[in-house]
């Protein structure tokens, strides 16, 4: 792939696993009796998925010593990510509540995530030269660092340490406003861009994360790609990203969405094709899917728009999975990215 070098096909992500806490069928908080137990977070997330397009992914985070932190572990290992790089210790596994909404009523999520194991981590729970020295990507998201200062810090050291080595850097931008507000999110992540090569997030993402408003109104479903490309350009002037990332999403409802991305190299864009997505089973983790993705797109495809391509499908068919995790093959991606969208059963 162009503008990018990798030393292996080892992939490592850094961040939180959390257990979530799910009403079954649609139910409300409040009229719901019983929970769905699921574990899921951005970077695990996007190790699953790397790790179901057969890369080496590696989940580096923090859990505590007790079968909590066990559970969440064993969900990463089914799937062939490994967890040796996973430090034990701390006293709690962070928590979130998930209300699926439907139609026009919008899904909710409420935080129990406050002295996980890995918002107080310290540098020193992990050895980054040993985890980045035959890396060949490391992915991270903004979530990580508005976790904890604490949090912040080791993210600070495993940059420091990938780029020692040569490591690719991807980060999803992802701004959550639960976490942190938009101008502490700028002081701690502009400061971290000088290690990126690809910078990925939305129009709300690059504007409360890095202080940049795309000319578009994703809000009233204008989201032509051409609103982007200034705004690109300009980060990737300021940063100095060699690839920079978007997707484009249209909410016309909880359970009905369209889909695309848009890519800028430093020379030219591609725009994906569009998806519409309904009915949306679970949108949860459908951003983190589109990374994993992107990263294995970037890794293996000949073209940005391959790559993009690939990376836009993978996050379509997330949106029909339960769960946080993207669950599909590459044989699947490639049969949706190539124009396979009738659903019938496969014998």
């Amino acid at each position: 792939m162009k503008n990018l070098k990798f030393n292996s096909k080892k992939v490592v992500t850094m961040g939180e696993i959390m257990l979530r806490l799910s009403t079954p069928a649609n139910t409300r908080f409040v009229q719901a009796n019983q929970f769905d137990i699921i574990f899921g977070g951005g970077e695990a997330n996007v190790a699953v998925s790397c790790a179901n397009y057969g890369l080496d992914a590696y989940f580096v985070s923090k859990l505590p010593d007790n079968p909590i932190g066990q559970a969440a572990i064993n969900s990463l290992r089914r799937y062939g990510v490994d967890t040796k790089y996973v430090a034990r210790g701390g006293d709690r596994v962070g928590i979130y509540y998930s209300e699926t909404g439907a139609s026009m009523r919008a899904s909710v999520v409420v935080y129990d995530r406050a002295h996980s194991a890995i918002a107080e981590a310290k540098p020193e729970d992990f050895d980054f030269d040993a985890i980045m020295k035959d890396a060949g990507w490391f992915h991270w998201s903004g979530i990580t660092p508005a976790i904890s200062d604490a949090s912040a810090k080791c993210l600070e050291q495993a940059l420091i340490a990938a780029k020692k080595y040569g490591v690719v850097v991807s980060c999803d931008l992802n701004f959550r406003k639960k976490l942190w507000t938009s101008e502490k999110a700028i002081s701690v992540m502009k400061p971290l861009m000088k290690y990126v090569d690809v910078c990925i997030g939305n129009e709300e993402d690059a504007e409360l994360c890095l202080g940049f408003k795309p000319d578009a109104n994703v809000e009233a479903g204008e989201t032509g790609a051409a609103g982007y490309h200034k705004i690109f350009q300009q980060m990737a002037k300021e940063f100095g990203f060699k690839y920079v990332v978007s997707t484009l999403r249209e909410s016309f409802s909880a359970t009905h969405n369209g889909w695309k991305a848009l890519i800028y190299d430093g020379e030219e864009f591609y725009e994906s094709k569009r998806y519409d997505i309904n009915p949306i089973i679970d949108r949860v983790g459908g951003g983190d899917s589109f990374s994993g993705g992107l990263v294995y797109g970037l890794m293996t495809k000949a073209t940005q728009g391959e790559a993009l391509e690939f990376a836009v499908a993978a996050s379509a068919l997330k949106h029909t999975i339960n769960g946080d995790y993207n669950l599909v093959s590459v044989k699947e991606v490639e049969s949706l990215a190539g124009g396979n969208a009738n659903g019938r059963v496969q014998r």
